[in-house]
């Protein structure tokens, strides 16, 4: 089956809806409590609110975007914890393609880096997406590089999910947050997942539209269990998205990962 990348549902232009919309522009303070809390309301899709959580997830650019980045985002990762604080997370159809200088914002909002602009360096897929495609390898992790003068990496600066294989797929809810193309803030939305197959999970969450690949879908405990990515590149409409399940392929390429940051 060949995969329909979501990527290039970060460049197509997003359905018009007054619906979604006056969602996203009313019920900011409902996103908030759901982004700290991992409670509901469930399915509903706003802004998200800055806070300790929510600036570990940035925006990806091209390296070309750096002096200019309203409008340039095209996918969404997030920071995940490792013993060298330097990886971040995304969709595999994310990165794949793309050049080799790419720039990742955390916490980015309205054009501006408050926590900094980091290059994103050595990149991690795994092999069954090398080589077919696999819409069930459709991860990545990359590692970001240190600030320079002091050294200092991403995790030091806006802290890390743990990454986290092998749960239970719809045990609790999760918070998807997500930097669309269509915005220059994030959106969010907590809802539960359910099984699509042994190998995927999906999400109802309405507007997940261009931008949102990559995007992290975070439990309750604060554990990454998701990334949005997969099935049709993460979903043939903006209403229900799609992660692989993280088994064992996954844990093996966050590993190869730790082992690469070490090296870098």
């Amino acid at each position: 089956m060949k995969p329909t990348s979501r990527a290039s549902r970060t460049s197509r232009t997003p359905r018009p809806s007054l619906y979604a919309a006056s969602l996203l522009l009313a019920l900011t303070s409902a996103s908030a409590a759901a982004d700290d809390a991992g409670t509901g309301p469930f399915g509903v899709t706003a802004f998200a609110a800055a806070t300790a959580r929510s600036v570990r997830v940035g925006a990806l650019f091209e390296a070309d975007r750096r002096d200019r980045l309203r409008g340039g985002h095209f996918c969404t990762a997030s920071v995940v914890h490792s013993p060298h604080r330097d990886l971040v997370i995304t969709a595999a159809h994310c990165l794949d393609g793309r050049p080799d200088d790419l720039l990742f914002v955390p916490g980015y909002r309205d054009g501006e880096a408050p926590y900094g602009v980091w290059k994103v360096g050595r990149r991690f897929l795994s092999e069954g997406w090398k080589e077919r495609r696999d819409e069930d390898g459709d991860v990545a992790f990359a590692v970001v590089e240190r600030r320079g003068g002091d050294g200092v990496g991403v995790e030091d600066v806006v802290g890390g999910e743990r990454f986290a294989t092998d749960t239970a797929v719809g045990a609790t809810a999760v918070t998807v947050t997500a930097y669309l193309n269509s915005h220059e803030q994030p959106v969010s939305c907590t809802n539960k997942p359910r099984p699509r197959s042994r190998t995927q999970q999906r999400i109802e969450c309405p507007g997940f539209s261009g931008g949102s690949s990559g995007s992290p879908w975070v439990d309750g405990d604060g554990a990454v269990v998701g990334v949005l990515g997969g099935h049709d590149g993460g979903g043939s409409t903006a209403d229900v998205s799609y992660s692989a399940v993280l088994g064992a392929e996954a844990a093996r390429l966050y590993q190869s990962a730790e082992r690469g940051s070490a090296s870098n």
